[in-house]
């Protein structure tokens, strides 16, 4: 058998045979087309993300336009609880207790004086509208320790209502200094002086042998100072306040200055009247200071 030519220098390589692709050959074939369009499809999506613009950072901060909708509460982080803070506490007002009134002043009251008086020089407004004018001076014992000034203001208050004397109507009064013209003279005085001056007068005030009680004789309205700061054990008992039993005690003892005799308590639970002895005992009556009562003279029976 002759030898088969070789081929000539610079000519074109044979191909290669292509093997038979039978049934198994096209099963390889078709295994390695979808591998490679798996590797083409996701090498897309790769390179789709990696040149994606740096525009979604942009949409994470700002607003979201309508291709990237806003995230739902459950791809949004967790909102940061706040503590609310507390309820600062604030102090209750304190409620204002009222004052206890005083019903005795503490202390030791002289029992003597002097003997001589200091007068209020202060000339008074005068007390009530129309009728008599009487005019009244107003000392204080020396050595009583008591001040002229206020023991004046004291009497002041007492003669000017309402529900005094002068509501009457028919009676002025007014406080003059000393070198005027007066009618009567009131004495704030120490028990002895004030025994002395109402034993002159031919008032006995003593109880149980001491001057007690206050007392009227012509010309002086006289004021045991005992009594002025210390009212009476009954009185104290029942709460009656100091400032009260000295209203009465001026009243009263002016009633006598102008012509008004003790009278007695009209009925149980009822106020006394002012010229009843309640420094003495209130025989069921209650505590008043005051001759008018709500516009009316008040008045008990006669002793």
């Amino acid at each position: 058998m002759p030898a088969s030519p070789r081929p000539r220098a610079g000519s074109a390589r044979p191909t290669p045979a292509v093997p038979s692709t039978g049934r198994s050959g096209t099963r390889r074939w078709r295994g390695l087309i979808v591998v490679l369009a798996f590797l083409v499809a996701a090498g897309g999506a790769v390179a789709a993300a990696v040149q994606r613009p740096s525009a979604g950072v942009e949409v994470l901060v700002g607003e979201r336009s309508a291709s990237h909708p806003a995230a739902t509460p459950s791809e949004t982080a967790p909102a940061a609880t706040l503590t609310p803070s507390p309820t600062p506490t604030v102090a209750p007002t304190p409620v204002p207790t009222r004052p206890q009134p005083v019903l005795a002043l503490p202390g030791p009251v002289p029992s003597a004086g002097r003997g001589s008086f200091a007068y209020d020089n202060r000339q008074g407004e005068v007390l009530g509208r129309a009728g008599v004018l009487r005019r009244f001076r107003v000392a204080v014992e020396n050595g009583s320790g008591e001040d002229v000034y206020a023991f004046g203001d004291a009497v002041q208050r007492a003669l000017a209502g309402p529900g005094s004397w002068v509501d009457s109507g028919r009676l002025r009064l007014q406080r003059v200094a000393p070198g005027s013209g007066f009618d009567f003279t009131i004495y704030l005085a120490t028990t002895i002086t004030a025994g002395r001056l109402c034993l002159r007068g031919g008032i006995d005030i003593r109880v149980g042998g001491r001057p007690y009680t206050s007392c009227r004789v012509s010309g002086k309205v006289v004021i045991n100072l005992d009594r002025w700061r210390t009212s009476v054990p009954h009185l104290v008992r029942e709460g009656l306040p100091l400032d009260t039993y000295r209203l009465y005690v001026i009243n009263h003892e002016i009633g006598h200055q102008l012509g008004y005799r003790h009278e007695r308590c009209p009925g149980v639970g009822r106020p006394a009247p002012v010229m009843q002895q309640q420094t003495l005992r209130l025989d069921g009556c209650v505590a008043n200071p005051w001759p008018y009562v709500e516009g009316r003279r008040y008045t008990g029976p006669p002793v």
